[in-house]
């Protein structure tokens, strides 16, 4: 029960143990600084205590206080020390690195798009990058190299126009590197260590079966207001073609004597009606 929290350093101890999510919906709602790494930590991710990092989701009143704070974070490959006095908003940093986390990178984690800078690095984590990772519009800085995640890039990430470091190493992802926006700045060195990953800048070619499923990835991942212009069209179209097929036929085949019976014989009935209106 820290709800006044904003910076949490803990690194290069022995703690050891999984880390349990918080009974409470309020515990650090204002946490914006958290440093776990160069520990023993086991366990999975845990899910609730990024579901509490209230203050990295959405902006968050701060008092008229400043702040002297002097920590030391990896920051982009680099060890930073930060010696600042501030006022709140501070830099926001998650590093749980160097650590024994297993299991799968929880989605909740896309959630935090105040977020500049995520290191995961070292650890035994597994699954594939979440998608989700695409809404961490701030993030300037990924860093998951020495997992065993698995599977294919996003091509959300594309979205993430703020990142600058992007850190991949000795991963099994495959498949096509996503292209466009800051994903086509990142050279060769972002990737190593994962023999499975093809295309630009890598030297390995992509197979066409390749290039044609990240096309289809990339278009079952695109943006929902599209598909749903897809199925506009397709109604507008087909409602066209049984307009003009029913036009046809009724010209070809001459004047619609049915349809012309039909109208009569309502207007008939109609008219019958308020004449006998007329008589009461």
């Amino acid at each position: 029960m820290l709800p006044r929290l904003r910076v949490l350093i803990l690194r290069s101890n022995r703690f050891h143990g999984s880390i349990q999510d918080s009974l409470t919906n309020f515990s650090f709602s204002k946490l914006q600084m958290v440093d776990l790494s160069h520990n023993d930590f086991t366990g999975l991710l845990p899910t609730g205590f990024f579901q509490n990092l209230k203050a990295l989701k959405e902006e968050v009143g701060y008092d008229s206080e400043y702040f002297s704070y002097s920590v030391n974070l990896t920051i982009k490959g680099l060890e930073l020390e930060f010696t600042k006095t501030v006022h709140m908003p501070i830099f926001t940093c998650i590093d749980l690195s160097d650590n024994g986390f297993h299991g799968e990178i929880p989605k909740v984690v896309g959630e935090l798009r105040l977020l500049l800078a995520l290191n995961l690095s070292h650890n035994s984590l597994t699954g594939p990058i979440p998608p989700s990772f695409g809404n961490l519009a701030a993030l300037e800085s990924l860093d998951l190299s020495f997992n065993k995640l698995s599977g294919r890039i996003p091509s959300q990430l594309t979205n993430l126009t703020f990142l600058e470091v992007l850190r991949f190493w000795n991963n099994n992802l495959v498949g096509p590197i996503p292209q466009g926006k800051q994903f086509n700045t990142f050279e060769n060195d972002s990737y190593r260590g994962n023999l499975g990953l093809c295309g630009f800048p890598l030297s390995k070619e992509c197979r066409n079966d390749e290039r044609s499923q990240q096309a289809q990835d990339e278009e079952d991942n695109g943006n929902g207001i599209a598909f749903i212009w897809k199925v506009a069209m397709m109604g507008y179209g087909c409602g066209m073609v049984l307009g003009i097929s029913i036009a046809y036929i009724v010209f070809a085949t001459g004047r619609p004597w049915w349809l012309v019976r039909m109208i009569e014989r309502d207007l008939q009935n109609k008219v019958s009606s308020w004449f006998g209106k007329k008589r009461e």
